[in-house]
């Protein structure tokens, strides 16, 4: 059934398709350095955290994060954060992937501070999604370019730790 437009009352609105599925493509290990404060900025306090490098392993890619690029947050009141990674990416074969991951963080303001002072919290303390976009030359990776994705994050105190999955 599809959807109906405007508002009915009494009348059940279904999805015109089954839910898409998600499917684990690869895990990322992200070296990081430690944040730089950039003071209040458009109503939070905005950080830069650079990426120094580290690892990628999956089933669908394996290769390493490059170094350079980095993470532009905004930590707002009420225990929002705003995120937008950019950085790179390079397969086992060579190939150079450019990756834009922007997201939300979201916690208590407490969990939120100590986030922020680098402490470790397990993960289920906080809610950490992403879009990721994929930028690639045509070849055996444009399929990352051709796919949307969602990724959960895990903030530890020099690394996050980002799985990547496949909207199916």
């Amino acid at each position: 059934m599809r959807p109906l437009s405007g508002p009915q009352q009494g009348v059940a609105v279904l999805p015109s398709a089954p839910p898409p599925g998600l499917a684990f493509a690869f895990s990322a290990r992200v070296q990081i350095a430690p944040p730089v404060e950039r003071g209040q900025v458009d109503g939070g306090r905005a950080r830069f955290i650079a990426i120094t490098g580290g690892r990628i392993v999956g089933p669908r890619l394996n290769g390493i994060v490059l170094p350079g690029g980095g993470d532009w947050q905004t930590i707002l009141p009420g225990g929002v954060t705003r995120v937008l990674a950019r950085y790179f990416l390079r397969a086992e074969d060579g190939t150079v992937i450019a990756i834009e991951n922007p997201g939300v963080r979201v916690a208590s303001e407490a969990v939120t501070a100590r986030l922020a002072q680098d402490e470790p919290i397990e993960p289920d303390a906080y809610y950490f999604r992403t879009t990721p976009r994929f930028e690639v030359a045509e070849g055996p990776h444009a399929w990352l370019a051709r796919t949307v994705f969602v990724a959960r994050g895990i903030r530890r105190p020099d690394h996050v730790i980002i799985d990547f999955y496949s909207v199916e």
